[in-house]
This record gives structure tokens, C-alpha cells and sequence, in this order.
């Protein structure tokens, strides 16, 4: 939850140097953090780690933040679902007392997620608003990420006309949060967007909580600048081959 902010144990800081050994070719242009220590302290584990954006800086940002789980804060998951049991209903839908319902994580998903697709539209128009300057579209300008996903991901892993995995793209934003936020923030991509995914995904693969430092990765494109209308692709969720 919240309320405990911990730091990670030799354990999370092991798994947050896999993940940016996984991720060390790979160049940011953003990083966002929830604003918890863990975080934080695994954003800071993969940039260490990072050929191109070691000193890139670190965003921190309430709305990242895991879910509140009010009375239930600390305490082991196996009170959790007791407290459940007790009120007739099942983890992850019931709400402790003082907790947040899951519509309104869900909320504090969509409206980061609403920021980050302003914030590209912003790139993107300062791209257009350079003398000369091509459009980003037309794959002439613009900065080719390397994702390490060979063998790892489904066949609908991207790629450019060059073969290899990169794309041209205006922003490519690392954003580091927790479990249950994350599995709602995809459930809001996946219910109200479209979010396309993987063949090979699985309905207790969509449901299921990331590993700890695993890895999401969406292509969300924007045409014309349109926030209504997203088109989100998945190319993984929660890998965590790194591990």
C-alpha cells in the first residue's frame, strides 16, 4: 500500500539491477516514478544501469503511487482476504476501510496516462514547429529505441523497415509503479481503450500482478493529436525474463 514506505530489500535491488541490465540499451527520452521509496529506489537501479540516460531525470508522481489499502497497510495479504471473507467479497474488488475503490485507482491511472499523451503531443508539435523540420511520421527524423524483446515477446513485437527491434518514435517513457496499480491502469488500456495484446496472452495472464521489475511495454500512437482515441498496442506484460 501507501502508508508503508519502505526501501527495497537486497533482494528488490538485485531484481532492480536485472531489470536495468535488460533495459541498458534502451533510450529513454522520460522516467516517471511513484513518489514510494521502492520506487524510486528501482527507477534510480535501472537508469544506474543505462548506456544513454544515466543523468537523465527522475519524475516523481503521486498519481504513481500503489493502491491505498487503508487498515489493511501493512499487514500480511492473507489479512487482507480475511477481511474479504468477512465482508462477502473477494480480493482485488473489496475496499478496507480508508482503502481506494478500484474505480478510483483507476482514475489516477487514466488521468497520469491522459498527461503522458498531452506531453507527447507537446514533442510532437515542437518537432513541427522547428524551421525545416520533417514530421516525425515520415521516419526521417527522430531517434530509433532498441528494445531487448527478441524471443522474448509475442509475434507482434514491432519493428522498422530495417528489420531489428526499433521504431521511430517521439517519446519513449519509462514509468515505474506498483502491482495493483499497474493491473489497473492495463485493465483501464485493455476495458476502455482497446489495448490491443499479444495472441499467445492468457485471461489469467491479463489478470495477474506483475512481478516484481517486470516488464510492460505499450506503442500508444496519437493520430492528428487525438487524446480521445489512443491506439494502444502491447507488446508484452509483465515479462520477466530478467529474473
Amino acid at each position: 500500500g501507501q502508508g508503508v514506505d519502505e526501501p527495497l530489500s537486497a533482494t528488490g535491488f538485485r531484481q532492480a539491477d536485472a531489470a536495468g541490465l535488460f533495459l541498458s540499451n534502451v533510450k529513454f527520452t522520460h522516467v516517471f516514478s511513484s513518489d514510494l521509496l521502492r520506487a524510486k529506489e528501482t527507477a534510480a537501479a535501472i537508469l544506474g544501469k543505462n548506456r544513454f540516460c544515466k543523468d537523465l531525470e527522475i519524475k516523481y508522481d503521486a498519481r504513481l503511487r500503489e493502491r491505498k489499502y487503508g487498515v489493511a497497510e501493512g499487514r500480511p495479504l492473507a489479512d487482507l482476504k480475511a477481511m474479504a471473507k468477512d465482508a462477502g467479497e473477494q480480493c482485488p474488488s473489496f475496499t478496507p476501510s480508508g482503502g481506494e475503490t478500484l474505480d478510483e485507482v483507476r482514475g489516477r491511472a487514466r488521468d497520469f496516462f491522459e498527461f503522458l499523451c498531452r506531453l507527447a503531443i507537446e514533442l510532437e508539435q515542437k518537432e513541427h514547429s522547428k524551421p525545416g523540420a520533417p514530421g516525425r511520421s515520415s521516419g526521417t527524423s527522430g531517434e530509433r529505441f532498441v528494445f531487448p524483446w527478441t524471443n522474448h515477446c509475442s509475434e507482434a513485437e514491432p519493428s522498422s523497415e530495417g528489420g531489428g527491434s526499433s521504431m521511430v518514435l517521439d517519446a519513449n517513457i519509462l514509468v515505474v509503479s506498483h502491482g495493483a496499480y499497474m493491473r489497473n491502469w492495463i485493465g483501464y488500456f485493455v476495458s476502455d481503450l482497446n489495448c490491443t495484446l499479444p495472441a499467445n496472452l492468457t485471461k489469467s495472464q491479463l489478470s495477474s500482478v506483475s512481478p516484481n521489475t517486470g516488464v510492460s511495454h505499450f506503442i500508444i500512437k496519437l493520430e492528428n493529436g487525438n487524446l480521445l482515441k489512443p491506439e494502444i498496442m502491447c507488446v508484452c506484460l509483465n515479462q520477466d525474463s530478467h529474473l
